[in-house]
């Protein structure tokens, strides 16, 4: 059973959305990070008084469901399996607390810089990516080389969110629990639960407090993304050589905090 993150971002103060769109991060750097639930527990301990959590509405936690689109043949995932360093992605997401929806696609190139440009689009698109125009010239435009016709719906992510700034406004985090994936081709669903997904936004210039609370709690880098590890849980058939030691490292992760859990309990 994971903790309750609703009762560890309580008692931090709250930051509005309209405050945290005026956070500028002009020489970003994004770093992800993953840990369990008890570990991110004693890393807000020690960072909450330094930190802002996001508030929108009274809600400090935020629902996201993304809907991801590949090729036929995979072209997206095998281009990251293959550790190319230009790669793009495409999904619609539905902000669920908002009620917004929009679709998105991200390019990272060969200096490892990611860019995402999106547009609003209604429900039925997020159901159907087809379904629109607007939306077919925004993809066409945004990934020339592929055909708009040829996408398919191949997984769905689901996962809580939780967004905290530095009182200094040099950095913001994400916070993502509850992971669950959905493959659209198999019907499998798979989840990372008691893991968390953290990626840390900061200027590279400013020092980071997080950064040191990380260290302090030995939690080291882990690049992650979310759809090749949906895909590459919830099919064993594709090729995933470049997945296999990341995904061995989410399981040891696990066995770890399970570990942790039966120590205290016999302790008890």
């Amino acid at each position: 059973m994971m903790i309750n993150i609703n009762d560890i971002v309580n008692g931090m103060t709250p930051i509005s959305l309209d405050e945290m769109s005026a956070v500028k991060l002009m020489n970003r750097i994004d770093t992800k990070y993953v840990a369990d639930d008890l570990t991110v527990a004693k890393l807000f301990s020690l960072i909450k008084d330094e930190y802002y959590v996001q508030e929108i509405d009274g809600k400090r936690i935020a629902k996201y469901d993304s809907i991801y689109y590949d090729t036929h043949d995979n072209h997206m995932y095998i281009i990251h399996q293959a550790k190319k360093l230009k790669r793009d992605k495409l999904r619609v997401r539905n902000y669920v607390d908002t009620g917004n929806y929009f679709c998105e696609v991200k390019h990272k190139n060969n200096h490892g810089r990611t860019k995402k440009k999106r547009i609003e689009v209604g429900q039925e698109v997020f159901k159907d990516i087809k379904s629109d125009t607007a939306t077919r010239e925004f993809v066409e435009n945004q990934l020339p080389t592929y055909d708009f016709d040829g996408f398919e719906k191949k997984l769905s992510t689901t996962f809580d969110r939780v967004t905290v700034v530095n009182k200094g406004k040099t950095e913001r985090i994400t916070i993502d629990y509850n992971v669950r994936f959905h493959n659209f081709e198999n019907g499998n669903d798979e989840g990372i639960a008691p893991l968390v997904i953290m990626e840390l936004k900061r200027d590279g210039q400013c020092e980071s407090f997080f950064q040191k609370a990380l260290f302090e709690l030995r939690i080291k880098p882990l690049s992650i993304s979310k759809y090749c590890i949906g895909r590459a849980l919830t099919d064993k058939s594709l090729k995933q050589n470049r997945f296999k030691k990341k995904i061995i490292k989410l399981e040891k992760l696990k066995k770890l905090r399970e570990y942790a859990v039966t120590s205290d309990n016999a302790e008890l």
